[in-house]
């Protein structure tokens, strides 16, 4: 029986480089991007269950309270039950978070062994990638932290580089130092050594190895990591670490931290296939380009173009490209990428440019997804707003009232029950409630299908943060 691992998934990122399909308020580990299932979700299935080679346990979660619904709805949409969900008040880097992970994992487990990773990687060979983890685990039962090393397919800049003691044999290697993101002309060079490695940020090693190195190497992480989590407080089947020592805990990432320093590194290499996705030339690569070049996504027309990304969002919109070449263009219903591809990691500075504009589109998606469902603005004016609001089967929002708004409500798929301060009423599609302002009011779906409505918004303001919450299933203030 193969030694069991309990998977870590760091969940925490913003990924603005694939803005405008990745933003802060959803970002690119919730999207489907390569398929149907999102990232996160191709993530933990690849963490889940086993093979002959490797097993694993529940997965532990980290990532923060605005993504925490979003983390066990996609879960429970693959058949995933988390073994915990741990919520981060605020994000410190990936140390502080593995340091949470390994403390917490310890204590159920004092021999528990970890394999963390990101939720944002694509590796199409599953079982290649369970064979390279079974293949660390000899290092680790010697207390070696054990990191994963990719195989260049190209001179990268975008990535750091792992330089090996020795040209790797497709065997565990001793680690002789981690490498900044290179040039281009060093990426080449080490290319041609064959002795440096993908830095892919995944680990594996025994809780106890890595909170003792943390100890070694990084002890001001120490207490105020332990004390968040000792005085980390349940809530709704999540775990929410403690905010105050939260925040004393340095801002660094575990290479900084812990594994630079460290003398007991051994590399997995692994050759099969993987990308972190860091730029939407990644995307373009990852997807299969024909014979000109060319990945054109649903709704995408290409008419003499070469080495071009062409990639729509919106169902109801098409893009078209004539005459392009070397051009990555990603449109959305309120925002439209078009770069040189060369220039894919330069994205960020186009979400710099629009938060210093004070533009919405800089982090939050037009969905704004919640607890109870999603909704979109369709139409926003002078004294009014249209949305598009989707409840999930069983699912209600928050018993509420506002100060300077009024509402309409037309279902148009499923059924709705509506209170009104005393009454209550069902309301199936193609029916109506007008919402008086000031009226104490909820929303519920009563069915087993997602239940789907129009809200006409009128008053003198109809900002999101106009609400008095009474009841809210999902503790929100």
């Amino acid at each position: 029986m193969p030694t069991p691992i309990t998977p870590v998934i760091l969940c925490g990122g913003s990924g603005t480089r694939l803005w405008p399909l990745s933003r802060k308020s959803y970002p690119k580990q919730f999207v489907p991007l390569m398929g149907d299932e999102t990232l996160f979700q191709a993530s933990a299935r690849r963490l889940s269950g086993g093979s002959d080679t490797v097993r694993f346990n529940a997965p532990l979660i980290l990532t923060n309270a605005d993504f925490r619904f979003i983390v066990t709805e996609q879960l429970h949409e693959v058949g995933i039950d988390p073994g915990a969900v741990l919520i981060e008040p605020e994000g410190r880097n990936t140390a502080p978070a593995i340091l949470a992970a390994a403390l917490h994992a310890q204590a159920d487990d004092p021999d528990a062994i970890l394999l963390v990773a990101p939720s944002d990687h694509v590796v199409p060979d599953v079982a290649a990638f369970h064979a390279a983890v079974a293949q660390g685990l000899g290092p680790v039962t010697e207390g070696d932290l054990v990191t994963f090393g990719i195989t260049p397919a190209h001179a990268e800049t975008a990535y750091g580089y792992l330089e090996l003691a020795e040209a790797p044999q497709g065997t565990p290697v001793k680690l002789k130092r981690f490498v900044e993101k290179p040039d281009a002309q060093t990426a080449a060079d080490m290319l041609a050594a064959g002795t440096y490695l993908w830095n892919a940020g995944i680990f594996l090693f025994r809780a106890a190895d890595i909170i003792a190195a943390f100890h070694t190497h990084a002890p001001d992480l120490i207490a105020p990591v332990t004390q968040a989590l000792e005085q980390a407080k349940p809530d709704l089947g999540f775990l929410r670490l403690a905010p105050e020592p939260w925040a004393g805990a340095q801002d660094i990432s575990v290479d900084y931290a812990v594994m630079e320093r460290a003398d007991n590194l051994s590399v997995v290499p692994f050759a099969a296939g993987w990308s972190d996705l860091g730029g939407w030339d990644a995307v373009w690569r990852e997807s299969g380009p024909d014979a000109s070049g060319v990945v054109a996504g649903h709704n995408a027309t290409a008419i003499d173009c070469t080495n071009t990304l062409l990639r729509t969002e919106d169902e109801g919109q098409q893009i078209v490209g004539i005459g392009l070449d070397n051009i990555m263009a990603v449109a959305m219903g309120d925002a439209v990428l078009v770069a040189d591809m060369s220039r894919a990691q330069d994205v960020k500075r186009a979400v710099t440019a629009l938060k210093d504009q004070g533009a919405p589109q800089a982090t939050q998606f037009p969905k704004d997804h919640r607890p109870w469902g999603w909704f979109e603005s369709l139409a926003v004016g002078t004294r009014f707003q249209v949305k598009r609001i989707l409840v999930h089967p069983g699912a209600s929002l928050s018993l509420q009232s506002h100060f300077h708004r009024s509402e309409h409500w037309i279902v148009v798929q499923g059924t709705a029950r509506v209170t009104v301060d005393d009454q209550v009423s069902l309301l199936s599609e193609n029916q109506s409630v007008y919402i008086p302002l000031g009226a104490v009011h909820r929303l519920e779906n009563p069915g087993k299908l997602p239940m789907v409505l129009i809200e006409v918004q009128t008053g003198g303001y109809v900002g999101e943060d106009d609400i008095v919450r009474y009841e809210d299933a999902y503790a929100r203030d």
